[in-house]
């Protein structure tokens, strides 16, 4: 997928690594913006003060 099956052993586990972490930022920050956007809409919508 990123073609990173083509580096060496230690190389490929960092960028591994660092594929990972940067997936769990956007998602953390992509789910913060969300909960941002749409909370209050969600909460009035169940009953919610």
């Amino acid at each position: 997928m990123f073609g990173i099956e083509t580096l060496t052993g230690n190389v490929q586990a960092a960028v591994l690594v660092g594929i990972v972490l940067t997936e769990a930022m956007v998602l953390y920050v992509g789910y913060g913006a969300m909960t941002r956007a749409l909370g209050p809409s969600v909460k009035k919508a169940i009953g919610g003060e």
